[in-house]
């Protein structure tokens, strides 16, 4: 393992544009739970699997059910930062990291000082009237009962995320691929890369400092070259900047 970091710290002193691309294992050391962990939503009961839950066709038909587990299980507000999201916000200051991508929704990037952040599946922090538009942040969506309405027109409103059966913003996706495929190093945490269209992205990077930093095996290991397995925050937080 030390070998390992002194050769991630080696890689990051030596490069000048690197991006970071995270998943649902960077929140967890916040608190947040993923979904396919053992202690994960997946295994946990409910009426319905949250992977049903968070689509959106059980948006349109159960919304009332749908916002009982989304202020219940991914409004998780006082959530703090943690030594990788502190680290990665450092390593923007510095000039070193030009980008993180992230597929958490919760915002924790930007409370620790990034700039730069890609949301992939958007944010809870983000809510908006369907009808005339009117933002609405997450406060206002938890203090709510039932469907959200807006004070404005009286619609519903909806979380600014990316669920099931939705596509992801043709935007932040392309502005994923440009920094991913102009990077000189890329570090991937806290995710086991099985998510797509998301995982895909690893596909491309053009460099030869592939990072990959998650507790357990990925199926993209082998085209990795520095794997590391443990906790992203202990690995990150032993780096200096």
């Amino acid at each position: 393992m030390e070998e390992k970091l002194a050769t991630l710290q080696e890689w990051i002193n030596e490069s000048g544009n690197i991006v970071f691309f995270g998943g649902a294992g960077v929140s967890t050391e916040s608190g947040i739970p993923d979904f396919r962990s053992v202690d994960g939503l997946y295994h946990q009961k409910y009426d319905y699997p949250p992977e049903t839950i968070l689509s959106h066709s059980f948006y349109r038909t159960k919304t009332e059910e749908f916002y009982r587990f989304y202020r219940d299980k991914m409004l998780c507000l006082d959530a703090k930062p943690n030594a990788a999201h502190k680290k990665l916000a450092e390593l923007e200051a510095a000039g070193k990291l030009k980008a993180v991508i992230t597929q958490n929704i919760d915002g924790l990037h930007q409370a620790a000082g990034s700039k730069k952040v890609l949301e992939l599946h958007g944010s809870v922090l983000r809510n908006y009237c369907e009808s005339c538009g009117k933002f609405f942040d997450a406060q206002y969506i938890k203090g709510t009962e039932g469907v959200p309405k807006c004070d404005a027109c009286g619609d519903g409103v909806k979380p600014d995320v990316v669920l099931y059966e939705e596509g992801l913003d043709n935007h932040t996706l392309s502005e994923a691929v440009k920094c991913i495929s102009e990077a000189d190093m890329l570090i991937i945490g806290g995710t086991s890369l099985v998510v797509y269209p998301a995982a895909g992205l690893i596909d491309y990077y053009r460099g030869n400092r592939l990072v990959l930093i998650n507790r357990s095996a990925t199926g993209r290991d082998s085209m990795a070259d520095l794997v590391i397995q443990g906790s992203i925050g202990e690995v990150l937080g032993r780096l200096t900047v």
